[in-house]
């Protein structure tokens, strides 16, 4: 065999070898990176679930631990509740002149990538206004306020008619009569500063005429106060959901309370819950590292034969 021989085979060796340890290397970053997001992903999810704020939620007659709550941080004021959904959270406002703090900082007053549910800095906490905004961002897995988007199908937003406002003390009744579609520009949607009876019946008008759903048997009037609840939509560029409610003196009975739920917590709507959403951390964490493995299996392979073939 010639030296030109055999240096050409030792240098397609060589190349085999490269390209197989480039191949090992992409391969394993790209499952370790897989696993990564994954475990960042949950973290992120768990941080901002709805249940790790249950125990200081206010209930009838027994306030303390959502005093306990407000003493840890003192710029929550109010609690949230939509029936039949996961959105059952505590409320801030930021003592700052802008809506920026809490979108990235939880009720806690902790840094989060997920925020809280904020009241705009512009509104009363009273919701004493004629127009009251709460903000949430659009989470998947049905936190924070990523379920808005659900009532965009009409049977969702049939079957869930009321929540519950807790504020001074006391809780309110929520009667949700519109959901509506805009975009972040919406000047006149987003103007808490509303007073006179002219303005506040054209908002109104502006409500309903962006509404995607209305149910047509509540009556609300200019002496109503009424509350928001938006977030960004990912059916538009720049797009909003809105949820309506007009707040009333009656709390209805919430009768998603003996619906059986997934052990997730993520309510179970048409029978069958989000596979992706309820299966565990390893169960994922299995779902894309197999394929990977696969390959890499099938790389170690292709690697030995080689080998030995150039032995031979």
């Amino acid at each position: 065999m010639s030296v030109a021989t055999k240096t050409g085979k030792k240098a397609i060796r060589a190349a085999n070898g490269l390209v197989n340890s480039i191949i090992f290397i992409v391969v394993f970053t790209t499952l370790a990176f897989g696993c990564y997001a994954i475990w960042d992903s949950r973290q992120v999810r768990s941080e901002a679930s709805a249940g790790n704020y249950e125990r200081y939620k206010p209930t009838a007659g027994n306030a303390l631990s959502f005093q306990e709550l407000q003493d840890i941080n003192p710029e929550v004021f109010s609690w949230l509740t939509v029936y039949g959904t996961n959105i059952d959270y505590p409320v801030v406002q930021g003592d700052n002149d802008n809506n920026i703090k809490y979108v990235n900082t939880n009720a806690l007053g902790r840094y989060s990538i997920s925020g809280a549910i904020f009241l705009d800095y512009k509104n009363k906490r009273d919701y004493s206004d004629f127009k009251s905004i709460l903000f949430g961002h659009h989470m998947d897995s049905n936190i924070m306020f990523g379920e808005i988007g659900n009532f965009f199908d009409k049977n969702y937003f049939d079957a869930r008619r009321y929540g519950e406002i807790f504020y001074d003390g006391q809780t309110y009744g929520l009667e949700f009569f519109v959901f509506a579609h805009t975009d972040a520009y919406d000047e006149k949607l987003f103007n808490v500063s509303v007073m006179e009876d002219t303005r506040k019946h054209e908002n109104l008008e502006h409500i309903f005429k962006i509404s995607v759903h209305i149910r047509e048997d509540i009556t609300v009037t200019t002496d109503d106060r009424l509350l928001l609840l938006a977030t960004c939509s990912s059916r538009s560029t720049n797009g909003r959901d809105i949820l309506v409610a007009k707040i009333t003196d009656e709390v209805h009975k919430n009768p998603f309370e003996i619906e059986n739920t997934d052990k997730t917590n993520i309510p179970v709507i048409n029978g069958l819950p989000g596979l992706w959403s309820g299966a565990s951390l390893w169960v994922k964490i299995s779902v894309i590292a197999l394929p990977a493995l696969l390959i890499l299996m099938f790389i170690v392979l292709i690697y030995i034969k080689r080998k030995r073939s150039n032995t031979n």
